[in-house]
């Protein structure tokens, strides 16, 4: 995601890594190893985070966007060492590569990767045999069927925690 964090490590990452939540992660933790000495880095770091965990959450705004690559560009051009000079690349880079998963994320409230989970809904589909199983495992019974019958899940009880989605042996649970 462009930034010089470890040494010596890949991450490897596909259609189920969500890249503005890899941001958010990314930026949680440069805000713990900034040492505070300097308010672009200090307060850049935390401005940046609060928009991320906005997005990610299904608050993100329009004008988000911008305003991200206002604050990344600011901490990258005004900070007093290397870490926060790079701090935000994070940031950019995905904006850079992944930008529509930045808009899908605020115009369409969609994570399309499955990971933020006030972004994501479980529905099950024809494939449904009725088995029972991912009723039985869900831990707030917000699945609802007759065995052999299609069964469907209460989206106010659901609390998406994906147990349904691993149990199904017959791809029936659609995550959007």
């Amino acid at each position: 995601a462009g930034s010089m964090m470890g040494s010596g490590g890949m991450i490897v990452m596909d259609d189920k890594t969500c890249m503005v939540d890899v941001a958010r992660y990314f930026i949680d933790f440069l805000m713990d190893e900034s040492c505070g000495k300097c308010t672009p880095c200090r307060e850049g770091l935390h401005i940046l985070h609060k928009i991320l965990a906005r997005i990610t959450t299904g608050q993100g705004q329009e004008g988000d966007i911008e305003l991200l690559e206002e604050v990344a560009a600011t901490i990258g051009e005004t900070s007093l060492c290397q870490l926060g000079a790079t701090a935000p690349n994070p940031v950019l880079s995905t904006l850079k590569y992944f930008r529509s998963e930045y808009e899908e994320h605020i115009l369409h409230k969609r994570c399309s990767a499955g990971i933020c989970k006030e972004l994501v809904t479980y529905s099950i589909n024809g494939n449904c045999t009725g088995c029972t199983l991912c009723a039985r495992k869900c831990p707030v019974n917000a699945i609802s069927g007759e065995k052999k019958a299609l069964h469907s899940i209460d989206a106010a009880l659901c609390i998406k925690c994906g147990i349904c989605s691993e149990v199904c042996n017959f791809n029936a649970v659609e995550v959007k």
